[in-house]
């Protein structure tokens, strides 16, 4: 039986999601094994997956304690990386529109991955179930191949020798690629790529995400344009209740 959406834009996106939910979720077996490594234990490793699900935050918070960091350097890192969320979180909530539990759980779910699949569909619903697919799986196969490579540990050697490190930011670039068309989407990336490699080598992680973000929102505001909706006609109330 075919259980996927009859719009077309629908299925795309569900596509998508399933594709980038495998790739991110592959890469949590770096992070399992990384993390044991590092000396933070099973329990542990499993918490930061399940409770603050946020890739980069997890990875830049077992980088400092694997560098002997202090335990207050460690969070301080991660919470900086993790504020790129918030900016995740004000361009999703248009498009989702959710109320009471559901917004606590789509504001746990606003992660890299779930924001890019959702952001590049063409109509509102497709944003909302490219939106929940994304989220759900990479939370899903994330914390799932987290628990195997903190379990298998240095049975698996580097992990970057199978190619996972690509693996995620692969799928990413592909999402945002389309997008890229623009010449201010062209512009708003070359000067947050050179921010970025500009800091990377003299600021602690996290700085340089925020400062990509900072290059965009001053191109905005130098150079403002009107966003058009999504969706071009309104929904049906049988839709929008499909997606809630």
């Amino acid at each position: 039986m075919n259980v996927l959406p009859t719009n077309p834009a629908a299925r795309a996106a569900v596509r998508q999601g399933v594709s980038v939910s495998v790739a991110t979720g592959l890469y949590g077996i770096s992070f399992g094994a990384l993390s044991v490594a590092a000396g933070v234990g099973l329990g542990p490793t499993m918490a930061l997956s399940l409770l603050l699900f946020s890739g980069g935050s997890q990875f830049a918070l077992v980088g400092v304690i694997g560098a002997a960091g202090t335990p207050v350097a460690a969070v301080a890192t991660a919470t900086l990386l993790g504020l790129r969320n918030t900016l995740y979180g004000a361009v999703v909530s248009p498009l989702l529109e959710v109320r009471g539990w559901r917004r606590l759980a789509a504001a746990h779910l606003t992660i890299d991955e779930s924001t890019a699949v959702a952001v590049a569909q063409p109509e509102r619903t497709a944003s909302r179930i490219g939106f929940w697919v994304t989220g759900v799986g990479v939370f899903v196969l994330w914390n799932t191949f987290v628990l195997l490579g903190a379990l298998a540990g240095d049975a698996l050697g580097d992990p970057r020798a199978w190619g996972l490190d690509a693996a995620a930011a692969a799928a990413f670039l592909a999402l945002v690629w389309p997008r890229l068309a623009p010449r201010r989407a062209q512009l708003v990336a070359g000067l947050a790529v050179m921010a970025t490699a500009a800091l990377i080598p003299f600021v602690p992680p996290g700085i340089p995400v925020l400062a990509a973000a900072a290059v965009a929102v001053v191109v905005g505001l130098v150079t403002p344009t009107a966003v058009p909706e999504p969706d071009s006609e309104p929904e049906s109330e049988s839709e929008k209740e499909s997606v809630r």
